[in-house]
């Protein structure tokens, strides 16, 4: 008997507390300390940062969940009440990332903010959020790769080699894969600030880098929203890496006009 790890963490009479919600909430937490202390360092007063991300954190939430329910119409067309069952998963990162967009712009513009500076401090947070959200993915035995064989599983420790048993075969960690480029962007973003050219740079960056790990990821996934013949998320990845980086050269090119 393998031993997989139980979804729901603990239960408080009726109510069940799942390990996913727990993961995800601690993202949003870990996220909100960093923004707040970066904040702390800048002009901007942090607590506006404590205001912006309790719009952010629904708006995210709910903009990640509709871009997945609409891309998987189909499996909720019968039972629309599960698309409010967000504990057994289908948050979708680019939707949750242009729900949150939208919410952080409205405040920013709302109290007069300097939109990039804001994005900067954010950026960071987002990215190890991420990180650390991917876990709730593992607990669901979701987001993961193609068939693996024994010998190949058996590289990585047990717990995670149990939870990708499923429905007898094993899969790749995708997951995990993700987990860590994103907490290696994060890394880099946190060394890099000091040396950023722009305000921006370091929001676009994030942009730049996360869609370019993303991209190889979602080839290796098994459970990518379509667009017809084509991954959602690579699309989406490949927008991304080239704006950002267009933007990001023009910009560089401006300031280096500039001085």
């Amino acid at each position: 008997m393998r031993n997989l790890i139980d979804p729901i963490a603990f239960t408080i009479g009726p109510i069940k507390v799942h390990w996913y919600g727990i993961i995800m909430a601690s993202a949003f937490l870990v996220g909100m300390y960093l923004a707040y202390r970066r904040a702390e360092q800048t002009n901007i007063h942090p607590e506006h940062i404590i205001n912006m991300i309790t719009l952010i954190i629904p708006a995210a939430i709910v903009g990640a969940r509709l871009y997945y329910v609409i891309f998987e119409w189909q499996r909720y067309a019968d039972n629309p009440w599960e698309t409010l069952a967000v504990w057994h998963g289908g948050l979708a990162i680019h939707g949750g990332l242009i729900g949150g967009i939208l919410a952080g712009y409205f405040y920013v513009r709302k109290h007069k903010l300097p939109v990039w500076q804001i994005a900067d401090i954010c950026a960071p947070s987002v990215i190890i959020g991420q990180a650390i959200g991917r876990w709730g993915n593992f607990i669901n035995q979701e987001a993961h790769g193609g068939p693996v064989s024994l010998q190949f599983i058996s590289k990585f420790p047990e717990f995670i080699k149990n939870q990708m048993f499923i429905d007898g075969r094993y899969y790749h960690p995708t997951f995990l894969y993700e987990s860590l480029w994103d907490f290696s962007v994060f890394v880099f973003l946190f060394l890099y600030w000091k040396k950023k050219r722009f305000e921006g740079e370091i929001a676009l960056l994030y942009l730049v880098l996360y869609s370019l790990g993303r991209y190889f990821i979602e080839a290796m996934r098994t459970d990518s929203l379509m667009l017809g013949p084509f991954r959602v998320a690579q699309l989406v990845s490949l927008f991304l890496i080239v704006t950002g980086t267009a933007v990001i050269i023009y910009r560089r090119k401006k300031t280096k006009h500039k001085e």
